[in-house]
């Protein structure tokens, strides 16, 4: 907020730091439609955004919950201005979907990115606009059959053996399908995890860190990135939130609250897990036909089948309940 316009912004200090300080952190990660042009500093990424905005939420919850309704108020304000503000200024019609970033001018740096994924994961993004994202990251510009890549195919900048701009990040789509799901696009998150799970098959069970972004129907199997490290956090994390996120499986240990309600492929079968840490205890899963059954709830717990409230609906409830 280097400006005072609300966004969360970065610029290296000396020619020594990092370019770009995202998740997408190479040099040439961050960059415009037409020819690839690198976006100039201060940038403030869409993501990042994002992320701001859940903190804001997080934090004007946990305000309620300790009694200060006052600074509950002034987060949740802040979260709700930043939302408008993002939906209006990151927003491109005429394309149908978000600026990867606001460049150091304030320019929609408007290449066609997955980073709009992550805003779909906190609800930052309208529900108006939801579709349109959908339906652009599942393109065929985006989604190569393995996987929705990083940067579309019609891009200045794309290479689908590059780091950022056209590979395929297990982590990055795990993100993107836990925020279709939540925006109600199962079709879409289901199409998201089987291919990853497909691709997994050709590296012995590991997701690597990323894979190329080549099309599914050039390839058989997934074109390996030279370089990708295997294992790394973020890609062995991936199928667990994948699987989790289509099983709408969440806890909330502190009010008691178990949650799932699945959306599972048929082709996946049933699901049965064993030895679940919960609330000091151990549960047991079992899902057939999405019909979840659970076993050895800890005292105190309780199993609702549907989907844990969000952090929205937590501060919109808690704040109806003050003014109650």
């Amino acid at each position: 907020m280097r400006d005072g316009d609300g966004f969360v912004e970065y610029e290296r200090l000396n020619d020594r730091g990092l370019i770009n300080q995202g998740w997408k952190d190479s040099w040439d990660g961050i960059n415009f439609a037409a020819d690839g042009r690198l976006a100039e500093p201060p940038i403030a990424l869409c993501e990042v955004q994002a992320y701001v905005y859940d903190a804001y939420m997080a934090r004007a919850w946990m305000a309620y919950d300790a009694g200060d309704a006052p600074l509950a108020r002034e987060l949740a304000d802040r979260a709700a201005q930043l939302k408008a503000r993002f939906n209006e200024q990151f927003w491109m019609p005429d394309r149908g979907y978000y600026a990867i970033a606001l460049d150091g001018k304030k320019r929609q740096v408007d290449a066609c990115a997955s980073n709009m994924g992550h805003c779909l994961w906190v609800g930052l993004v309208d529900d108006d606009k939801a579709p349109l994202i959908a339906e652009r990251l599942m393109s065929p510009e985006m989604f190569s059959g393995w996987g929705v890549r990083t940067l579309a195919t019609d891009m200045g900048a794309y290479n689908p053996a590059s780091y950022h701009n056209g590979s395929i990040w297990p982590h990055d789509n795990a993100v993107i399908a836990a925020g279709l799901m939540r925006y109600g696009f199962v079709e879409e998150a289901q199409r998201i995890a089987t291919a990853l799970f497909d691709a997994a098959a050709f590296s012995e069970g590991r997701l690597p860190e990323l894979f190329c972004g080549f099309n599914r129907e050039q390839y058989s199997e997934p074109v390996p990135y030279p370089t990708a490290c295997s294992p790394q956090a973020w890609a062995a994390a991936s199928p667990i939130q994948l699987i989790t996120s289509l099983m709408r499986y969440d806890a909330h240990v502190s009010h008691g609250g178990f949650w799932m309600d699945p959306q599972l492929p048929a082709s996946y079968g049933d699901l049965h897990i064993t030895n679940a840490p919960m609330a000091g205890g151990r549960v047991t899963i079992d899902i057939a036909d999405s019909v979840p059954r659970v076993r050895g709830l800890p005292d105190g717990m309780v199993f609702h089948q549907g989907h844990r409230p969000w952090l929205t609906e937590l501060v919109e409830q808690a704040g109806l309940r003050k003014k109650g």
